[in-house]
């Protein structure tokens, strides 16, 4: 026997052929730290630097998709507040002046398409912050169906916030739409 008992098991002497290829294998016992760590060099960088790009995508996506929901708040507030004014059309003077038309099924007001669309048109010149921020804004409709309810539809157009190649198709705006509905009484 010419080897050395040490481990449990007959070993062969360094440089010997069964000794021969056991230091290169890959996760053989003889590696060392920093032959397992020349190995792994770079491949935490690639995966750290995929994570950072991923994440710093999923951002844009998130900060844009916020900004349009937003938008789209805003301008529902701004259809609630015209629906609001034009639900309250009647001045006193016509009103008092008795040239208002007679109440129907128990209304005390009685609304118009014109008086609504008057209304709202006036609201829009007498508060020109009232469409700041928003791109676009555009009066769809403003009518009533049964002469209570005023009836508002607008439309926007809101442009995300940080475009990236993901949100690259809607950098030319989304256009977001609002309706409010506001009774008379």
């Amino acid at each position: 026997m010419t080897g050395a008992r040490t481990t449990g098991r007959w070993d062969a002497p360094a440089g010997t052929a069964r000794d021969a290829g056991r230091s290169t294998r890959k996760g053989s016992r003889e590696d060392t730290p920093e032959d397992a760590l020349a190995r792994e060099s770079g491949q935490i960088m690639l995966l750290t630097s995929a994570f950072v790009a991923f994440a710093l995508l999923l951002v844009t996506v998130v900060v844009s998709a916020t900004q349009v929901h937003l938008e789209r708040k805003r301008l529902f507030d701004l259809a609630d507040a015209l629906a609001l004014a034009a639900a309250d059309s009647m001045s006193q003077e016509t009103f008092y002046a008795g040239a208002a038309e007679r109440p129907t099924d128990g209304a005390v007001l009685t609304l118009t398409d014109g008086e609504i669309q008057a209304e709202v048109r006036d609201y829009l010149q007498e508060h020109p912050d009232a469409t700041a921020g928003l791109d676009g804004v555009r009066v769809v409709d403003a009518t009533t169906a049964d002469g209570r309810t005023a009836e508002v539809s607008l439309t926007a157009l809101a442009r995300p916030a940080m475009v990236s190649w993901v949100t690259q198709l809607w950098s030319d705006g989304i256009i977001v739409r609002a309706e409010a509905r506001a009774r008379a009484w």
